[in-house]
């Protein structure tokens, strides 16, 4: 990245050739002998012929160098024969990670610190690219739970762990009545590409119940809940140092105390580190200051690295910096309030917002304090009285930033070429398709990829887990300066104010 900013517009031509080889320069490092494999998400060296079609799989380095697609996974080769924008989350994410690895394998035989012949070394890296792709294991579990009414449902649910390169394997838990075992299995990959690309230690993982929590009580959730992580504590499937939950779509702190009190009462009750298995808990049982907005926060210093470079603001027609710019924001969760909150913090204008249930549309600008009340009193954003409705697509509404929020495969080959955006940040879990992603290239569009905008959950996530493992609060042993002048309640001073002389 920083040659391209070096060499000028005609590298960045270049960096372009060698994207459309793979989805925003998808860079992979493979580490035999620590037995770490990574995805970055950075423009590469070299060209690369553009693809054949929207969702063709070839590019890259080709020759002998290049990976056999054929083997890279029957979801990749149903889409390739069938031509059709990913079917699904799975075959959309080993859709781009077989282009990214096709680019990346040459460039990573000559990397390659050995002196084994070069067919050797091929063959190695081939051996760990394929690794790195295959989900390691997955639990399916059958939950059977009595409800309010007295009669009796079987709830499935399953956990995926797709890499154990590093312990423990960390992902979030998803309650959704579309969920499925490929959808959860796509996440866990996506996770350990996410961890990578911020250099968390973490194995990616993702756990997925298949409930609308909406249409259950809270006590027959907590049943829900507390059922699956006895399932999966019996199996491995969660514990600080083997698998570490997280909250995700659906689930909060609630779901998670639940999962914390669970396991250190059952499998983890001799474990010292038995809380340590879940992050995202409330501040009282462990939790972090910052891990509720922390996602928002992430996304709002992803698109500060680009949207203050000249060079690329340039390269797309827009001005640097946030003041003036207009954003959208498909989905008011979690991430989508707090990001909201931030870029208005920093000048930029929201001038709509979408979810399930409607749209909301104001020129002039949408507060994110006066949404956000609005939505906690009605439980919902529709009806906003400092806002008109919004008929159309989210996605479609002139803007300078969209920032799709909600869920993946919102961005596809049939709506692609009606976005009037110029940055797309991928604050959802895979929210653009491969067919899409090509026609934003030859648009000029600027995407800013999921696995980097996106991962201030999981890296805020990483501290709370070392919190939870030294038992010890972050600031206990640092002594703050204005601290040590604050009296006491009784207005007597403590013995590090009385005598500043001896700190």
């Amino acid at each position: 990245m920083q040659g391209a900013l070096r060499a000028g517009p005609r590298r960045w031509e270049a960096v372009a050739a060698a994207r459309r080889s793979g989805r925003a320069g998808l860079t992979l490092l493979a580490e035999a002998g620590r037995r770490k494999a990574a995805l970055l998400w950075q423009p590469v060296r070299g060209g690369g012929a553009p693809p054949s079609g929207s969702d063709a799989l070839e590019g890259g380095s080709g020759g002998k160098g290049g990976c056999d697609r054929g083997r890279r996974g029957k979801h990749v080769a149903a889409a390739a024969q069938g031509g059709v924008d990913a079917p699904g989350l799975l075959s959309m994410v080993e859709t781009f990670c077989a282009r990214a690895m096709s680019v990346a394998e040459a460039d990573l035989v000559q990397q390659l610190r050995s002196v084994r012949p070069t067919k050797e070394k091929r063959q190695w890296v081939h051996g760990i690219l394929e690794t790195i792709q295959r989900c390691s294991h997955v639990l399916e579990v059958s939950i059977p739970v009595k409800r309010d009414s007295g009669h009796w449902e079987v709830i499935e649910g399953w956990r995926a762990q797709h890499s154990q390169h590093l312990l423990p394997c960390k992902g979030g838990v998803r309650f959704c009545e579309s969920i499925g075992i490929d959808d959860v299995k796509a996440l866990a990959a996506l996770m350990t590409y996410k961890c990578a690309v911020v250099d968390v230690p973490f194995g990616g993982a993702m756990a997925g119940v298949k409930i609308d929590p909406k249409k259950y009580s809270e006590g027959e959730l907590e049943k829900i809940t507390r059922q699956f992580t006895v399932e999966m504590a019996k199996k491995g499937f969660i514990g600080p140092g083997t698998d570490v939950a997280a909250p995700d779509i659906n689930t909060g702190e609630r779901e998670m105390s639940w999962i914390a009190d669970t396991y250190s009462r059952t499998l983890g009750y001799k474990d010292i580190n038995a809380h340590a298995c879940v992050t995202g808990k409330p501040i009282s049982q462990g939790g972090i200051h910052g891990r509720v907005p922390a996602t928002g926060r992430g996304l709002l210093r992803g698109i500060e690295n680009y949207i203050n470079n000249t060079l690329y603001m340039n390269l797309i027609g827009l001005s640097p910096g946030f003041p003036g710019k207009t954003f959208v924001l498909q989905g008011f969760g979690n991430t989508g309030l707090h990001t909201m909150r931030y870029l208005h913090r920093y000048g930029a204008c929201c001038v709509c917002v979408g979810e399930l249930d409607g749209a909301i549309y104001n020129s002039s600008g949408i507060h994110p304090k006066e949404l956000q009340d609005y939505k906690m009193e009605h439980g919902t954003i529709v009806g906003f009285p400092k806002a008109e409705p919004y008929k159309g697509s989210v996605l479609e509404v002139p803007c300078d930033i969209l920032i799709p929020a909600a869920i993946e495969k919102q961005l596809t080959k049939e709506n692609a070429h009606r976005v009037q955006a110029k940055i797309i940040a991928e604050a959802a879990n895979g929210p653009t398709t491969p067919a899409a992603h090509e026609i934003f290239l030859q648009r000029n569009i600027l995407v800013i990829p999921d696995l980097y905008v996106n991962a201030g959950g999981v890296t805020v996530s990483f501290f709370e887990w070392l919190k939870n493992l030294n038992h010890v609060s972050y600031g206990r042993l640092t002594f703050k300066g204005p601290r040590r002048r604050i009296s006491c309640t009784r207005g007597w001073r403590t013995p590090w104010t009385a005598r500043p002389s001896k700190l």
